[in-house]
């Protein structure tokens, strides 16, 4: 029996053969490393999967759904601001009462109220008292103003009225020094104005072809303690269409004025009818139309005048060039002259002035924040010109005649306003003219140069002072030798002499002191060189006079 032994490893094999008798075959096994059986995937499957099989296996799930809002969160979240205590809400001090006495008689009593802080509504009154005596022989004057006014704005236009009362009491205290006791007793004169008012605007829109309108009526009734009444009725009436750069507009109005006294009585009737048409763009505004004027009444005339404007922006808000060509019939009052002159005789003439050309042209603008001015030159045509004159028979009294003929005013015109801040406030006018009578020696009263100025300065926020100046220079009034002819047409010069009356300088200072937010003090000095100047023949200002008082805020 013959036997074979193994040990197997992985091997390297060599074989030799010997050739013996029995032929045995030897091999060498040269081990590498330990034998690791590896098995093929499929060998390891101990049975094979049933295809038929197909049940599937169904889970069970349990539900529980909130509805929930979808939030997109893409973009980035707002900040909430955070809720803040609401600000006290300011107190406003709309109304305040205010008193002063002082030297020459002076008696001031004023007040104000104001309904409240509603920007669409508003309401409220004023009152004024003023009294003040001269030296000279019933040197006195006092005047009362009351007006109460209101205003609502509304979805549509904006309603406005107001009324008003003013009363002027004084005496006809002139004196002529070369004959002082022309005027032993003064005679006394009261003047009593009462006016009401009314007006209607649209409200401003952004619509480039919007239509706007306007409409106001006004009426007045004048007396004084003789036997003159006046009263007044104005209407006005405004359309306008905007188209683009363009507007097409239409103004009007018509005034019916009626003036009585002891011996003349006029009616006084104008209708004036403007149609325009404006082009605004580039900084050019330019208004072109026509004036037409029709009087009817005692008098009965028609009239065509230019009415054109021009402004040309050349550095905006620092220079504009502007000019105006136009003419106008104006209506003369009793009003208007004793507004301008208090000591008017009994039986004054009415009669309308023509302005038949008006000519100006000038520059204004800025020069930064707080500073603005105004420069012009102007040439006007005035026909029947009014003029003041003493009356021959009672030299205290002033008649009005009027230049017969065609009055040539030649003037120029300066403002200017400075504005730093609440501290300083500087503000001043200065007009120069030059009149050329059609008839007239001299255009009467009428002063070539006439200039104003005021300063505030707010030392700290209690204290501040002011003061003003009035300079006019000198005029030329008329004096008769012999009774004028009546009616008035003609003057004959061998009957008159001239007079000229000074020109004068007028200082004023004042200072006040806020105490706390209700109370303050305020003091005022009246013309400080105590001068004895005159605006008109016979009548000298008061002089220097001081007042002052207390003011309460509510």
């Amino acid at each position: 029996m013959a036997g074979t032994g193994f040990t197997i490893k992985a091997q390297e094999t060599k074989t030799t053969e010997k050739k013996t008798e029995e032929k045995s075959v030897i091999e060498d096994i040269e081990v590498v490393r330990p034998y690791k059986p590896i098995l093929a995937e499929a060998v390891k499957l101990r049975r094979s999967p049933d295809l038929n099989d197909v049940k599937t296996y169904k889970a069970k799930f349990n539900y529980n759904l909130t509805e929930r809002k979808l939030e997109l969160n893409s973009d980035i979240n707002k900040l909430q601001a955070q809720q803040v205590a609401e600000e006290r809400k300011a107190e406003l001090i709309n109304n305040y009462v205010k008193g002063a006495i002082g030297s020459a008689g002076t008696l001031l009593a004023e007040g104000y109220v104001n309904m409240g802080d509603d920007p669409a509504l508003e309401a409220g009154a004023y009152f004024q008292h003023l009294g003040q005596s001269g030296k000279l022989n019933k040197q006195k004057a006092d005047q009362q103003k009351l007006s109460v006014f209101g205003r609502t704005i509304g979805d549509l236009a904006t309603l406005s009225g107001r009324v008003n009362f003013q009363r002027n009491g004084l005496y006809f205290y002139g004196i002529d020094k070369s004959n002082p006791t022309l005027n032993p007793d003064p005679e006394r004169q009261v003047l009593k104005f009462f006016e009401a008012e009314g007006e209607v605007v649209n409200k401003f829109t952004d619509d480039p072809d919007a239509f706007s309108y306007a409409a106001k009526a006004n009426g007045y009734i004048w007396s004084d303690k003789f036997d003159a009444k006046e009263s007044s009725i104005i209407l006005n009436g405004y359309m306008n269409k905007r188209i683009n750069s363009f507007n097409l507009g239409l103004a009007s109005s018509v005034e019916f004025g009626s003036t009585k006294d002891e011996l003349t009585a006029v009616g006084n009737n104008i209708f004036k009818l403007n149609p325009y048409i404006k082009l605004q763009t580039n900084g050019v505004i330019i208004n072109a139309g026509i004036n037409f004027v029709q009087e009817f009444g005692d008098v009965s005339s028609s009239r065509i005048f230019p009415a054109v404007t021009a402004d040309f922006t050349m550095i905006p808000d620092y220079l504009q060039i502007f000019g105006e060509l136009k003419g106008d019939v104006n209506r003369n009052s009793l009003k208007q002259f004793t507004d301008e002159n208090s000591f008017l005789n009994s039986n004054i003439f009415i009669k309308n002035s023509i302005e038949k050309l008006s000519i100006s042209g000038g520059i204004k603008g800025t020069g930064g924040p707080g500073f603005g001015y105004k420069a012009k030159i102007y040439h006007k045509r005035i026909e029947d010109m009014p003029l003041f004159v003493n009356n021959f028979s009672n030299f205290n009294k002033f008649d009005v005649i009027y230049d017969f003929g065609t009055t040539k005013l030649t003037g120029a015109e300066g403002e200017i306003s400075v504005q730093v801040s609440d501290a300083l406030k500087w503000t001043s006018k200065i007009n120069i003219e030059e009149y050329k009578p059609a008839a007239e020696t001299q255009s009467w009263f009428k002063p070539q140069m006439r200039l104003t100025s005021d300063l505030r300065l707010n030392i700290t926020e209690s204290f501040g002072l002011n003061a003003s100046v009035a300079i006019q220079s000198d005029s030329r009034a008329k004096v008769y030798l012999a009774a004028p002819d009546n009616p008035y047409l003609i003057p004959k010069r061998e009957d008159e002499t001239l007079v000229s009356v000074k020109g004068f300088v007028d200082l004023g200072a004042g200072a006040s002191y806020k105490i706390n937010n209700k109370f303050a003090a305020f003091a005022r000095i009246n013309n400080l060189l105590n001068t004895s100047y005159s605006k008109y023949l016979y009548y000298e200002m008061i002089g220097m006079n001081i007042f002052g008082g207390i003011s309460y805020s509510f």
